[in-house]
């Protein structure tokens, strides 16, 4: 080996050791740095929020936001006191977001499988799409006043369920159905859109043997297209129940006021904690850990088909 060979490999040698000290390059470092910053960014928020639902009132004015109550300062009586005060909020609001979401996801899939699968003019099945997609480009501001006049001079559910009264069931809850159809309504558009791009990249060959096996669009869905669909079914069903569950706008204009039997939690939250005193700091953000609970369960029981619809 020449004297220049040696020269080279020592300096390669060299390099490698300063790039890659100990097995980890310095791309790496850069990337755990930033990813570090990144936990560090998102969590210093939620541990001070957290460590602020223990402390007392006397505790959340000596100490630093982000410090930990001391023995005298902590206290379980703010989560006792919110969960008290949510726990019916909490029951009404399962009661429309699962059944709008479930729906709203259901007749999304059907939609989309209508508007990718089957074979009919593209013109017409653009201008359909178009329809279904517009309305996801509508602001719930602008339809506040028409939404309220629907359901108050039109649709009129108290008259339509009176046999529900009748059982004892408060017709406060007429504004349960009238959210769970106004979700559903605005919930369609963004779930056909999701579940359109998933099926356009499913395999074509599979579904035209299907058909040439005498399969009928009914049992194409039923057979391939839906069992197929459960990473993007987790997709719409998480992004659907969170944003239902965190929506405050509608539940002000159907339900209106907390005092409410029918009140949803986030209608209670709002006013938790507020006094002619000041804030209860304390008190919501334990009432804002749990009104949470829902859609963290919803994350960690859908996380794993909800990451692989997300790359699919």
């Amino acid at each position: 080996m020449s004297d220049e060979e040696l020269r080279t490999d020592g300096g390669g040698a060299t390099a490698d050791t300063r790039w890659n000290l100990g097995g980890v390059t310095i791309e790496d470092a850069a990337l755990y740095l930033v990813l570090a910053f990144a936990a560090v960014f998102y969590l210093v928020p939620i541990e001070s929020g957290l460590v602020t639902s223990f402390k007392t009132g006397t505790a959340i004015i000596e100490t630093a936001p982000f410090a930990p109550p001391g023995p005298s300062g902590f206290t379980f009586e703010k989560w006792q006191t919110a969960i008290d005060a949510l726990l019916r909020g909490m029951g009404n609001s399962l009661l429309y977001a699962v059944p709008a979401t479930v729906i709203s996801a259901v007749v999304g899939s059907i939609t989309a499988y209508g508007l990718t699968i089957p074979t009919w003019k593209k013109s017409y099945k653009a201008v359909v799409l178009m329809l279904i997609i517009a309305g996801i480009f509508i602001p719930y501001q602008a339809v506040l006043v028409p939404l309220t006049q629907f359901w108050s001079q039109w649709a009129q559910l108290d008259q339509l369920l009176s046999f529900v009264w009748a059982l004892g069931i408060s017709n406060d809850y007429a504004g349960i159905v009238e959210l769970v159809i106004t979700h559903v309504a605005y919930g369609i558009p963004i779930c056909t859109l999701l579940f359109r791009t998933y099926y356009k990249t499913m395999s074509e060959e599979m579904i035209e043997s299907a058909r040439l096996d005498g399969a009928t669009l009914r049992r194409v869905y039923r057979r391939i297209v839906l069992p197929l669909s459960g990473p993007m079914f987790a997709v719409v069903l998480i992004y659907q129940f969170t944003q239902i569950w965190n929506d405050l706008l509608f539940t002000l204009v159907l339900v209106s006021t907390e005092s409410s039997p029918a009140a949803p939690v986030v209608l209670i939250l709002a006013g938790l904690g507020t006094s002619l005193e000041g804030q209860d700091f304390a008190l919501r953000m334990a009432g804002a850990f749990f009104a949470a609970l829902p859609t963290l369960a919803v994350y960690i029981f859908f996380g794993e088909e909800f990451a692989e619809g997300v790359a699919a």
